[in-house]
C-alpha cells in the first residue's frame, strides 16, 4: 500500500471501503505521461497550423513581398532589383515550394530574417517579448484582482451589491481599447498632468496601458466568477455548511470562493489571446514598443518573417497558458483528478 494513491470511486483502481479506491503509482505515471504527450502533439498541431494559415493569409494580401524586402512600396526598386531579391529569399519558386521550404526552416528553429528591418527574427523577438510580457502579466493580475473583488462584493453585499456588479462588469467588457486608452489619456495626462501619455520606460508609463488592456478582461471575467459565486452560494454544500453554524463570510471564502475561480482559470487560454491582440492597439496607442506593435508594423509591410515569427510565439504562449490552466484547475477542483 506504500507504492499506492488514494483517489475518488471515479478514478478505477482497486475497491476499498467508503467509495474511494487505490489506484498504483506506475497508472498514475502512465496517466502523466499520456497527458505530457497529448499536450506536446497539441502544441505541434497548433504551431503547425498557425504556420500554415500565416503562410497563405499573408500570400493572399495584395503587394509583392519583394517590395518589402527592398524597402517598402515607396523604395522604387528597378525590376532588376526586385528579381533578386525574389530569387534569393525563394519567392520565385512555386507556393508549395515555398511553403514547404518554410516549414522546414522553423522545424529548425530558424525564423528568418525580417525584411524590412534586415535583423533576425529571432533577435527582435527577444527584444520585444519582454515588454509585451510585462504588459500582459500586469494587465492579467490586474484583471483578476478586480474580476475577484466584484465575485467577493457580489456574494457577500446582498443584492444590490450584486446589481451594480453586474452593471460595472457589462460597461467594462464593453468598452472598446482605444476608446478607453484615449480616455485615460485625455483625463491622466491631458488634463490633470498625472501621468505620462506615452510609454517612457518608467513605471508610471505601464500605469495606463495596464488599466487599459485590464478593464474589459476583468468584466468579462468578473461577470463568469459572479455567476459561479452566486449558483454555489445556492448549492447543497453552502446551505448545509450554514446549517452547521458557518458564517456568510466563511462559506464565501471557504467554498464558494473556489467555485467562483474555476470558470476564470478555465478560459485563461482565451484571456491570453485577448490581451495579445489588445496589445496590438494598446502599445500603437501609447506608443509602447512589444510584439502587438511589431505585429501591426510586419503586417502593414508584408514582412512575412516578423509576422510568422511574432504569431508562433504568441501560439506557443497560448498552449504553455493553456496546460498550465488545466493544471491549476485540478489542483483547485479535485473532481478533475479523478476524471
Amino acid at each position: 500500500m506504500a507504492d499506492t494513491a488514494l483517489l475518488g470511486s471515479s478514478g478505477g483502481g482497486f475497491p476499498r471501503p467508503g467509495g474511494t479506491a487505490v489506484v498504483p503509482r506506475a497508472g498514475r505515471w502512465r496517466g502523466a505521461g499520456f497527458w505530457l504527450v497529448r499536450r506536446i502533439g497539441s502544441a505541434v498541431f497548433v504551431l503547425w497550423a498557425v504556420a500554415t494559415l500565416i503562410f497563405l493569409a499573408i500570400r493572399l494580401i495584395p503587394g509583392d513581398p519583394a517590395e518589402a524586402i527592398m524597402g517598402g512600396p515607396g523604395s522604387q526598386a528597378s525590376a532588376a532589383a526586385l528579381e533578386a531579391a525574389r530569387a534569393e529569399y525563394g519567392l520565385d519558386e512555386p507556393l508549395w515550394v515555398q511553403y514547404l521550404s518554410q516549414l522546414g526552416r522553423l522545424a529548425t528553429g530558424d525564423l528568418g530574417t525580417s525584411y524590412a528591418l534586415k535583423v533576425p527574427v529571432v533577435q527582435l523577438l527577444a527584444d520585444q517579448l519582454p515588454g509585451t510580457l510585462g504588459l500582459a502579466v500586469g494587465a492579467w493580475v490586474l484583471a483578476w484582482i478586480l474580476a475577484l473583488g466584484l465575485a467577493l462584493w457580489s456574494g457577500l453585499g446582498g443584492r444590490g451589491a450584486a446589481v451594480v456588479g453586474s452593471a460595472l462588469e457589462i460597461a467594462a467588457a464593453s468598452v472598446p481599447h482605444f476608446w478607453l486608452g484615449s480616455v485615460l489619456v485625455l483625463l491622466f495626462s491631458t488634463a490633470w498632468g498625472w501621468l505620462p501619455p506615452v510609454s517612457n520606460g518608467s513605471a508610471a508609463g505601464l500605469v495606463m496601458p495596464v488599466v487599459t488592456l485590464a478593464l474589459p478582461l476583468a468584466g468579462f471575467l468578473g461577470q463568469v466568477m459572479r455567476e459561479s459565486m452566486l449558483t454555489a452560494m445556492n448549492s447543497p454544500f453552502a446551505l448545509s455548511a450554514h446549517a452547521r453554524g458557518e458564517s456568510e463570510s466563511g462559506v464565501v471564502l471557504r467554498h464558494a470562493l473556489r467555485h467562483a475561480a474555476l470558470p476564470g482559470v478555465a478560459l485563461s487560454g482565451w484571456a491570453l489571446g485577448s490581451l495579445v491582440s489588445g496589445a496590438v492597439v494598446v502599445e500603437s496607442i501609447f506608443a509602447r514598443p512589444g510584439l502587438g506593435r511589431s505585429l501591426l508594423q510586419a503586417v502593414t509591410l508584408r514582412d512575412v518573417p516578423l509576422v510568422t515569427g511574432v504569431a508562433l510565439v504568441s501560439a506557443l504562449a497560448y498552449v504553455v497558458v493553456m496546460a498550465v490552466s488545466e493544471l491549476a484547475e485540478r489542483a483547485i477542483d479535485p473532481r478533475t483528478r479523478d476524471r
